[in-house]
């Protein structure tokens, strides 16, 4: 009997220090996974909607579901749209000066210049109906608004002209439709469109229109933008002054008669590839120009300038940027 009470105590003990080297065993490893590092900190959180905001102006009815509901649908695009998001905020840099400039000149809201970010990310790209420039604009219109656009130039590509042009249409468009947003709408989806949408649904305001999906999307995507430029730590938008790309300080050079531009660049003490890359709106190496026609080039005030220098007056730039990286040879 005592044998037996024994081999059962026994018995009993060596599963409870089993259990127990196992547990530990268990824990530690558990420990040892949940201390290692996470590597992957792309954190995916849902972005800040806030309680108010306006476009040009006029209230956005964001109490509305379904208005509040495609507000979040492009910010949470735009947010998670990494590398496209970084680099137009490094071209707005660049481009945003010349375009708030027109738009003021022109009595033109300057939320519009997101209208430009919506359009073309800031670059001249061309889609696949063709149109083209920062403001995408089709050929035929930009012809009725007094750009040029032949085999060898392109002003939709000349960001001051092309910008007036916008400026023209959206006023317009205002006068037709009684607000800025429907102005906005009427840029994407044509004032021909946006007419009969209006006429036959007897609503007079974008938020309550049913339209393309293109179009119902527009201006939430503007607002989105704007949310994201004015107030980019709240979106997770960390860049110095320092990584934009700062304007290319040049003069303005007029011609009026044909030039070849590999000549005209070594003139002007420049280079042709930076010629080019600051007037992008001429498409050939020649600029061929008919009688009683005038031009205006740009051309860098220091060519080939140090980006050091482009950015050497900012507030808060990053003096040592680049020099720690160091590339080692074999």
């Amino acid at each position: 009997m005592k044998k037996t009470t024994a081999i059962v105590i026994i018995s009993t003990l060596s599963v409870l220090l089993l259990g127990s080297v196992a547990y530990a065993i268990t824990q530690k490893i558990q420990n040892s996974e949940t201390s290692m590092p996470n590597y992957y900190a792309n954190k995916i959180t849902s972005p800040v909607i806030p309680s108010k905001m306006n476009f040009a102006g006029e209230d956005v009815p964001l109490d509305v579901y379904w208005v509040r509901e495609a507000l979040d649908r492009e910010l949470v695009i735009n947010c998670y749209q990494h590398s496209k998001t970084l680099r137009i905020f490094k071209l707005s840099a660049r481009v945003f000066p010349t375009i708030e400039r027109i738009l003021k000149e022109e009595g033109v809201p300057e939320d519009f210049k997101y209208l430009a970010v919506a359009e073309s990310g800031l670059e001249n790209v061309t889609s696949p109906a063709a149109a083209g420039g920062y403001w995408q604009f089709i050929p035929a219109t930009a012809k009725a608004y007094g750009l040029e656009v032949t085999a060898d130039i392109d002003e939709r590509c000349n960001l001051e002209k092309a910008t007036r042009a916008a400026c023209k249409y959206l006023k317009k468009a205002k006068n037709q439709f009684g607000s800025w947003t429907l102005a906005a709408a009427a840029y994407n989806r044509g004032e021909g469109g946006l007419n009969a949408a209006i006429t036959d649904q007897g609503v007079n305001n974008y938020w309550d229109l049913w339209l393309n999906s293109e179009t119902s999307r527009y201006v939430f995507r503007i607002m989105a933008f704007k949310l994201l430029f004015e107030n980019p730590q709240m979106y997770g938008v960390e860049i110095c002054p320092a990584e934009m790309y700062q304007p290319i300080p040049c003069k303005d050079v007029k011609v009026s008669s044909s030039i070849d531009l590999k000549v005209f660049a070594k003139e002007h003490n420049t280079t042709y590839r930076e010629l080019r890359n600051v007037n992008p709106w001429i498409k050939n190496s020649k600029l061929t120009v008919t009688a009683g026609k005038t031009y205006t080039l740009q051309v860098p005030v220091k060519p080939g300038e140090s980006y050091r220098e482009l950015f050497k007056n900012l507030e808060n730039p990053f003096l040592k940027i680049g020099d720690s990286i160091r590339v080692e040879g074999n």
